[in-house]
């Protein structure tokens, strides 16, 4: 059996094929932290969570990398509005982010990297970017020409037929909406002290501060390198966000940045998109308050496959709940069970054995895990109610169990 990923690179699923025999490095984008998460964007962590725990489950040594976006445009502008200083508006959201992360059991590392602390090595991007050409000074802030780089745009598919002949530059961090921007985009902005405040840093190329484009870029090269196994984000990634940040390594370094990237796509809340302005707009606590457990909402936000949007709706999660609870009896037969006389022989039919072959099949066609639950439930339910197939051995029912619990290293539902 293989892992098979449907890579957006491509537009095809392919084999997966490790750079290293039994490493894999991984990029998965964190969050902005000006504004607390929701659901929407748990459950894009909660996807790249699965993919890392199921390389471990097939033997991979993983080095992930999770950031933390906390300057940006959007994050001064909203502590200015607040009247505090950055750091007291966004340190309350990373702490919140590490809570909910380890409430939804994730594997996320317990400091993920800052962009606040990678600003040295962006600067070093920045000034070596300029040296070759692909980014140039304008006023005292830095822009990426996109056309000094060949095969921009490769991972959206960007026609730049479309480019204007027109030089045009793109200042903001980020830009509303599923749309690019046909232009340089900025890599450094100049201080400016209406805007930035007390927000800028003294560098060998002026007074300011890293834009969001150059920030992944800088912590990615830092701590992984040039070359990566898998990136991974939210569908809206691939506006802009991921092909600036392939332009500007594979311009540093000539060489294909990541073999494997996916996507994934959004929540939905009862059919519409979750926006301030709708007032639907779903936490996590939001829905802890109504009774539902972390591992509950944990299954609810994979319960479709990571590539097709999930509606949110109160049907589905307490679907989610029967069926989490209902495997968890099963379970509970099973120990018991075990717990009884051990039998004589070696377990009678060893269809346990069955239970890591049919997970195994199932998250190996580009992590299917909704597939993968079903055939396990399926399995564990004729290993608890099938009369016919005799009374179950002890000694099987205990080996179902360690096989449970090595796939709940994947679920991260069934044990506590």
């Amino acid at each position: 059996m293989t892992l098979r990923l449907r890579n957006t690179l491509t537009r095809r699923e392919e084999p997966f094929r490790a750079m290293e025999a039994g490493r894999v490095k991984l990029f998965t984008c964190g969050p902005s932290t000006y504004r607390p998460p929701h659901v929407g964007n748990h459950r894009t962590f909660l996807y790249e969570d699965v993919l890392h725990r199921y390389l471990e489950f097939l033997g991979y040594r993983v080095d992930r990398l999770i950031n933390q976006t906390d300057v940006e445009d959007k994050a001064i502008a909203e502590a200015r509005e607040k009247g505090v200083s950055l750091g007291e508006l966004t340190r309350p959201v990373e702490e919140q982010f590490l809570r909910e992360t380890r409430l939804l059991g994730m594997s996320v590392p317990d400091r993920p990297p800052k962009s606040s602390g990678a600003v040295r090595q962006a600067v070093r991007l920045i000034q070596e970017l300029m040296e070759r050409g692909y980014a140039y000074r304008h006023g005292g802030d830095v822009f990426f020409d996109p056309l000094k780089f060949e095969g921009f745009g490769k991972l959206f598919g960007l026609d730049m037929s479309r480019w204007p002949e027109k030089r045009r530059r793109f200042r903001k961090d980020t830009y509303p909406g599923r749309r690019w921007n046909l232009g340089d985009f900025i890599l450094w902005h100049a201080y400016r002290e209406k805007r930035d405040g007390p927000v800028y840093w003294d560098t060998e190329i002026g007074r300011g501060r890293p834009a969001w484009n150059i920030q992944d870029p800088a912590i990615i090269t830092r701590d992984l390198g040039y070359r990566i196994d898998i990136a991974c984000g939210g569908v809206d990634n691939l506006y802009r966000h991921h092909d600036y940040t392939i332009a500007v390594i594979e311009a540093l370094s000539g060489e294909s940045f990541s073999r494997y990237w996916l996507h994934g796509e959004h929540v939905l809340v009862d059919n519409a998109k979750m926006s301030k302005s709708k007032g639907n707009i779903v936490y996590l606590q939001d829905l802890l308050d109504r009774g539902y457990e972390p591992a509950h909402v944990r299954f609810c936000l994979l319960a479709r496959h990571y590539r097709e949007p999930l509606n949110l709706t109160a049907g589905l999660l307490e679907r989610s709940r029967e069926e989490v609870d209902g495997l968890r009896g099963m379970i509970e037969a099973l120990k018991k069970t075990a717990s009884e006389a051990p039998s004589s022989g070696a377990g009678k039919g060893r269809r346990d054995e069955t239970l890591l072959k049919g997970f195994q099949e199932r998250m190996d066609g580009d992590l299917d895990l909704a597939g993968a639950w079903e055939v396990t439930v399926r399995r564990v339910r004729k290993m608890t109610g099938d009369k016919e197939a005799g009374r179950l051995d002890p000694v099987e029912a205990a080996r179902a169990i360690r096989s449970l619990e090595k796939i709940d290293g994947v679920l991260g539902v069934l044990f506590p």
